[in-house]
């Protein structure tokens, strides 16, 4: 473990170095093909570093914040487009954690003309209450004995807790980030999730409730360049059909690729398969919205457990296998033993 923290300390220090070169480009390169030439490198590095960590919380995350995330912001800043050309990124301070890490600055106006309305535990910082995250957090300290006892244990309702529990360390992990960014520059962030176990369809939950971070760099990146090209060819009323299923294309290829830092195994393809079930179901919804018009609508408390039953059956099926291929559990163990061990070698010195 103290290899990895090595590691990911110099990881990091590099993304730093690295985001710095690319801050001190668009001051001398002008955007387009030419800036995008000069940052290439950059985001290439940036798929080559997270081959150096194999930790699920420390490498999981770092893959999925700067070889996904942050290279999808690199390529809409070569082109004067996205987070990072903003007069709010204009200072390198406020550069590189919008860069390199999964939050996005509250945009009032923004948030206002897209029908954003985040609920109402969403407080001035962009964050719900501790309370809320606490709760979360003890639910999966309940699950611990199950775990223990899985020869007691029905599989399926092991690995609804599993499902769970990635919800859960997703979100907690997130919200950290943005905690720690929120105390560092002081600025109010967008919320990461909106409680997706109200999703009362797949559009709800992909477009408005689940890791949002990668809601907003998946429709400037792909969304709106697929729907303006499809809209030549098929109209602009269907074009938001492939554009769609483009952006779950794309965000089960970066699964794939996360994965494959997580696990180090060839691909198996399984969770690009979740991602295009998931993508049809969605175009599905919206060719039926633009059919009906609106004439019909499902009341909530059928909607919510139609979709949340839909997307927990999917999961089961087809997402989770492909997690747990990558070894995760045991990784997930052996990573949370080493914290323990830490906590209390580290408790022995303060007592002694």
């Amino acid at each position: 473990m103290e290899g990895e923290i090595s590691n990911f300390i110099m990881v990091w220090t590099l993304v730093v170095i690295s985001l710095t070169y690319c801050h001190t480009i668009c001051q001398n390169v002008p955007s387009g093909t030419k800036r995008l030439l000069a940052i290439s490198p950059v985001i290439g590095l940036f798929f080559i570093l997270p081959l150096s960590l194999t930790t699920i919380s420390l490498g999981g995350l770092t893959s999925f914040f700067i070889a996904w995330l942050c290279n999808f912001k690199l390529i809409l800043f070569a082109y004067g487009k996205g987070p990072l050309s903003s007069s709010q990124s204009c200072s390198l301070a406020y550069f590189i954690p919008i860069a390199c890490l999964p939050i996005k600055i509250h945009n009032p106006i923004e948030s206002s003309k897209n029908g954003v309305h985040p609920c109402p535990e969403i407080n001035e910082r962009g964050l719900k209450s501790p309370m809320n995250y606490v709760i979360k957090c003890l639910v999966i300290v309940a699950f611990l004995p199950a775990y223990e006892r899985k020869d007691r244990v029905h599989p399926v309702m092991i690995n609804l807790m599993y499902c769970v529990h990635v919800y859960v360390g997703l979100e907690v992990s997130l919200a950290v980030v943005g905690a720690m960014v929120r105390a560092l520059i002081g600025v109010r962030l967008e919320p990461q999730f909106e409680e997706p176990y109200l999703s009362t369809s797949l559009q709800d939950f992909w477009g408005r409730r689940w890791n949002l971070m990668v809601t907003n760099i998946l429709r400037p990146t792909v969304y709106l360049p697929v729907r303006s090209i499809s809209s030549r060819v098929i109209g602009r009323m269907w074009a938001p059909l492939p554009a769609s299923l483009a952006c779950f294309l794309v965000s089960g290829l970066m699964h794939e690729l996360i994965f494959y830092y997580i696990g180090r195994k060839e691909p198996r393809w399984v969770v690009t398969s979740f991602f295009l079930v998931h993508g049809l179901g969605v175009a599905v919804e919206i060719a039926a919205k633009k059919l009906f018009a609106g004439k019909f609508h499902l009341p909530r408390a059928v909607s919510i457990p139609m979709a949340v039953s839909f997307i927990l059956a999917m999961a089961l099926w087809l997402f989770l296998p492909a997690l747990l291929w990558c070894d995760a559990e045991d990784k997930a163990r052996g990573e949370a033993m080493a914290v323990i061990d830490f906590v209390k070698k580290t408790w022995e010195c303060i007592e002694i």
